[in-house]
Formats: structure tokens, sequence, C-alpha cells
């Protein structure tokens, strides 16, 4: 079957026409990119103060019993997560401003954060998430296997972790914020 068509019609053009500036975010993101290294500097700072040192009843006799975040897991896991956050956030917030000086890479560079957010989203998700597992036995304790609860004990250590966990669910919605706006960006962008 022969086609119809000529060379000079609109589907063998070989010069493209640009895609659509459509709207540009990268002032916003900018900013909420240091929101976010905000929240994961607080969260790591708090944590990492939220040491506290209280004598506990053994054996009758009044024991120094420490708490400090090293002693979890789930902690641990916390500060690595929102430090590679914060160092995340340090990188793409030079890599917005140098988009905001050259435009033309504006469209691959929304892939790529939104690809890299996604993933960055993923990890401080799981960290809040294994953290507010852990904060809750402290705070309520396991009678079904006899775990007590330490908050009443420890309430300098848990108040720390509560604000650290609120400040990093805070940097979770930041980016969320940027998926979001990313997205937003590189739908505008796609010729309608």
């Amino acid at each position: 079957m022969a086609t119809t068509e000529k060379p000079g019609e609109p589907e063998y053009r070989t010069t493209s026409t640009p895609a659509p500036a459509g709207v540009d975010f990268f002032n916003l993101d900018v900013v909420l990119r240091f929101l976010l290294f905000s929240a994961s500097l607080v969260a790591v700072v708090v944590i990492v103060t939220s040491n506290q040192t209280e004598a506990v009843l053994f054996q009758g006799r009044p024991v120094p019993q420490p708490a400090k975040w090293r002693y979890s897991p789930a902690f641990v896991y916390f500060v690595v997560a929102f430090s590679v956050s914060g160092l995340y956030s340090i990188i793409t917030t030079l890599a917005s401003l140098s988009v905001i000086q050259r435009p033309h890479l504006k469209t691959k560079f929304l892939l790529h954060f939104l690809f890299w957010d996604a993933l960055i989203l993923g990890i401080i998700a799981s960290a809040v998430g294994a953290g507010s597992g852990v904060a809750y036995i402290g705070l309520k304790g396991n009678s079904h296997v006899h775990w007590n609860k330490i908050c009443s004990v420890y309430d300098k250590f848990c108040k720390h972790v509560a604000g650290s966990l609120a400040v990093g669910l805070f940097g979770s919605i930041v980016v969320v914020l940027l998926i979001f706006l990313s997205a937003f960006t590189l739908h505008s962008r796609v010729p309608k």
C-alpha cells in the first residue's frame, strides 16, 4: 500500500518544533528544597541530642541507665536517612539554581528530580514509620510481651524523639509537594 502523504506534510518535517514552555516553578522548587534541607537538619540534630540518663531500680538499687538514639536500629536508620536527605537537598538546590540560569535544561532536570525525589520520599517515609513504631512502643509499651513504657522515666528523650519524628513527617510532606510540583511542571510542557 502506498501512502498518499507527501514529504512536505507535517509528519515528514526534519526540524522539530520546540516543546511548549509550560509553567516555571523553579523558584518555588528552590524554596521547597531549602525547606527539605532545614527539616532534615533539624530532625537529625534533635534526635542526636536526645540522650538522657536516669536512675532505674535494678534489684532494689537505683542504677544509672542511659537512653540513647544509638540503641535503636530504627533511630539509627532515621538519622542516616535524614542525613542522606539533607545532602540530597543541598545537591538538588544547587542544581535547581543552575537550571534557573540555564533554562534549556529544565525538562531534563525535572524528570531527574521526579525520579530521585520519589526515591528519597520512600527512604525518609520509611524512616519516619520505623521510628514512629519504636516511639509508640516507648510511649505505650506492649503488655503482651512485657515491654514497659519508658516515656514516663525518660521524658526528655521521648520529647526529643517525638519532635524529631514530627519534623521528619514535615520533611516527607515537603518531598511529596516537590514530586507534585515536578510532575505538574512536566505535564504542562507536554504538547497538547
